[in-house]
């Protein structure tokens, strides 16, 4: 058997974060290794830990979960990917968060096994967003509130066209990143391509590589800042 899921807990409230490990240790795929009350505490614990996903608070003393994130993104030393977990349905955190390099973002009221898929989808390497959540960032991503391309990626030119970096894309590549674009996860495009999910997995990696993007939830707002979005 694989070596289950390493989650590091981060929450200033005791009580949710005990609530947290409660429904994550349930499964047999997933252990919570540790936990922290503030974001200068998580950073030391996930240094200690090695987690493979972080569920981070967004408002916490002392270090918030956005500072945090930064600092855990940029850190060589931390693998995991980062979940940011928020009681507040608010735009500002959400776009704070992306820019911060979460990877995922998901609301606290969401239902138990929302969280247990959303830990395993980043511990896969893939990036989450609650159905909510992803409304508004390609709300905001269309309207320009996502400000400038995302990190590591060239800015459109002025003349209206695409980044160069898209024509370094196959047509399959290019296709891949529409249906991302749509939502789809690995599984959904596996099955709307007909091929296998190692051959999806491999393609989103050219593709982010190709677009200096850090992960899928940078290739959704590239696609809707860029009009690559198919909506068949």
């Amino acid at each position: 058997m694989s070596e289950p899921i390493r989650v590091l807990l981060v929450d200033d409230q005791a009580l949710v974060r005990g609530g947290f490990a409660t429904i994550l240790d349930a499964q047999p795929d997933i252990t919570v290794v540790g936990e922290a009350s503030t974001g200068a505490e998580a950073l030391e614990a996930a240094r200690g830990l090695d987690p493979d996903v972080i569920c981070m608070d967004v408002q916490m003393p002392d270090m918030d979960g956005l500072e945090a994130t930064r600092l855990a993104v940029a850190d060589p030393r931390i693998r995991a990917g980062v979940l940011m977990l928020t009681t507040f349905n608010r735009q500002d955190y959400l776009v704070e968060a992306l820019r911060a390099g979460a990877s995922g973002f998901l609301l606290k009221n969401s239902r138990p096994a929302q969280l247990v898929d959303a830990v395993r989808a980043l511990a896969a390497g893939d990036a989450l967003l609650a159905p909510e959540v992803t409304r508004a960032v390609i709300r905001q991503a269309v309207e320009g509130a996502l400000l400038g391309a995302p990190a590591g990626a060239a800015p459109p030119p002025s003349g209206g066209g695409l980044p160069v970096e898209v024509a370094a894309l196959t047509e399959r590549e290019l296709g891949v990143l529409r249906l991302l674009a749509r939502g789809l996860s690995n599984d959904e495009i596996a099955a709307e391509l007909v091929v296998g999910r190692a051959t999806v997995k491999t393609h989103v990696s050219n593709v982010l590589m190709k677009l200096a993007l850090r992960d899928r939830v940078q290739a959704v707002v590239f696609a809707h800042q860029h009009g690559l979005v198919d909506h068949t």
